[in-house]
């Protein structure tokens, strides 16, 4: 083999490498982003003040603790969007008039709501590019891709395996809105920890699988867990 063709194998390898892991950082950013808006809609739904600015504060934390993961992302609308909907938050935790905050908290909903749909739509399209490169790469080498993924995430992967099939008795025996309450709980739990900074690949990977494994048990509860 050439140097110049080794050469062009890493330089691939490189490259297809650091999109994996841009996909994660945007993935790890849509999971914080996502807290935030269900912080911002608990403010919207509190009859005090006080109480409508101790969510929107969580919302703000949320935000900040996102910054570095869109940067790293790459996705320049979903950081204007969320720039704006901080602008929006920060205004509405000095506000004293009640319908003034709450307007606010709209503009700023409305922001993330597009901060989210930037995001989706980065995603698809970094996607695209990676599998792209994925097809390039295997004309190129016989390397298996897979064997460039973090071994932790195939390790946590199996690991989640068996907590995907536990939750799944759970949806299938406990009572609906028992196991609704449980799903949300746990979702909740790892949006928690998915804020805490300086997290390991590993422990953002496995809360975030969690999150996704849970969300998808709770949709098949949707026929009972919004009822009262």
């Amino acid at each position: 083999m050439s140097k110049t063709y080794r050469k062009l194998i890493l330089v691939l390898f490189f490259i297809s490498y650091n999109s994996f892991g841009n996909l994660r950082e945007c993935e790890y950013a849509e999971a914080n982003i996502d807290f935030a808006k269900s912080q911002t809609e608990k403010a919207l739904e509190q009859p005090d003040i006080n109480l409508l600015k101790y969510h929107v504060y969580k919302a703000i934390s949320a935000i900040h603790k996102t910054e570095k993961k869109l940067s790293n992302c790459g996705c320049e609308y979903a950081q204007k969007h969320l720039g704006q909907s901080l602008e929006s938050l920060k205004l509405a935790t000095k506000q004293e008039e009640f319908f003034r905050a709450k307007d606010l908290l709209l503009t700023s909903l409305e922001s993330i709501m597009q901060g989210l749909k930037s995001l989706t739509e980065h995603d698809y399209h970094e996607e695209q590019k990676r599998e792209a490169l994925a097809k390039a790469n295997s004309h190129n080498s016989s390397i298996n891709n897979e064997e460039a993924i973090n071994p932790i995430f195939r390790e946590i992967d199996q690991s989640l395996e068996k907590y995907r099939n536990s939750l799944n008795k759970v949806v299938e025996t406990v009572n609906c809105k028992e196991a609704s309450s449980f799903a949300k709980n746990i979702i909740e739990q790892c949006e928690n920890q998915l804020l805490v900074e300086n997290l390991t690949e590993g422990k953002k990977y496995y809360y975030l699988r969690t999150k996704e494994i849970t969300a998808n048990a709770l949709e098949k509860l949707q026929d009972c867990y919004g009822k009262k």
